[in-house]
């Protein structure tokens, strides 16, 4: 089947800088970890394609920055975003406090049938833990979100943050096809419009660089 005939999932990584969004995605995409990486510019995306119980989807991710002076570039992404995975990170309480300000974000600018999947980062770091996993459950509890501790460096449930991602999108995508697709009223494409306002944004940034 044709790549561009492949169904797309728009997913947004969302949460404070340096809790390890750039990390997640190449392991995801790549299948690499690297020790350090470059604080993401304004907005990178990458893209996989997965066989979703033998349905083949393609995975569009987008890997936003953190620092504050990008927020307000980053809200644009919202649009037509169907997931978000929004991470902290374990060792850092202060990641931990700003998921408030992060659901607060998606509340005002993302769909409301939006899927959320929260993810504890660097679950490996033991000795520098700030965060209990019991403190992540509760908040994912408060909000229904499903709910991982993953580490990219030791690949902990990488795979299973995108595929129950992808599944929970799936399901909307069934229960409210309309919200998504286009019918026999006119209704807009959403997703197309969303590939064409993502291309739009980043050729802009691009040039502002």
């Amino acid at each position: 089947m044709a790549t561009e005939c492949l169904a797309t999932y728009k997913v947004l990584v969302l949460g404070d800088s340096n809790v390890g969004k750039t990390c997640i995605v190449h392991r995801y995409c790549d299948e690499t970890y690297y020790d350090t990486y470059i604080s993401t510019i304004g907005i990178d995306f990458k893209q996989k394609i997965i066989t979703l119980d033998g349905t083949p989807i393609k995975m569009q991710i987008w890997d936003t920055a953190g620092q504050e002076r990008f927020r307000t570039l980053t809200t644009a992404y919202y649009r037509g975003a169907m997931g978000i995975l929004l991470m902290y990170d374990v060792s850092s309480l202060e990641s931990f406090n700003n998921l408030s300000y992060w659901l607060k974000n998606i509340q005002e600018n993302a769909s409301p049938d939006v899927v959320k999947v929260l993810a504890g980062n660097k679950c490996d770091a033991i000795p520098q833990r700030a965060v209990d996993k019991e403190m992540g459950q509760r908040i994912a509890e408060n909000y229904d979100m499903p709910f991982y501790e993953v580490s990219c460096k030791q690949n902990i449930n990488i795979e299973e943050v995108f595929v129950t991602l992808a599944r929970l999108i799936r399901e909307q995508r069934i229960n409210q096809p309309t919200h998504y697709d286009s019918g026999q009223n006119g209704s807009v494409n959403l997703e197309l419009k969303s590939r064409l306002f993502d291309q739009s944004i980043k050729e802009q940034w691009k040039c502002a660089c």
